[in-house]
This record gives C-alpha cells, structure tokens and sequence, in this order.
C-alpha cells in the first residue's frame, strides 16, 4: 500500500531506518515511532518507496 501524503512517506522512511539498527529509535518522534512499533519491514520498505511527486505533504482524514 503506497503512501497518501509526503509526511508519511517520510515517516515510514525513518521508522524503517530505526528497525535496520541504522538510527537509533529514541530518535523518533510522533508518527514515525509509531510506525516502527506497530509495521513489519515489508510494510514500511512500500510506504517508504512511494514517489513524493505529486503528493501533498498531509492530507486530513
């Protein structure tokens, strides 16, 4: 499933970073230390590889 918004690509990207052991987890904040606990790799490697381009950057429920 790709990713609805630029935030939350970006979200998935360092929440993917911090579950390889490249950075450190306290160093996440909000959506993105949610996403670590709660997302398999598979899971964030589809959010994350999502195109920003033409996307906005939050889109509201």
């Amino acid at each position: 499933m790709p990713a609805k918004s630029a935030a939350q690509q970006k979200a998935a990207g360092a929440a993917l970073s911090a579950k390889r052991g490249d950075t450190p987890k306290s160093k996440l904040k909000g959506a993105s230390r949610e996403m670590e606990k709660s997302m398999s790799e598979q899971q964030l490697e589809e959010f994350a590889e999502t195109k920003r381009k033409g996307k906005p950057e939050h889109v509201k429920d």
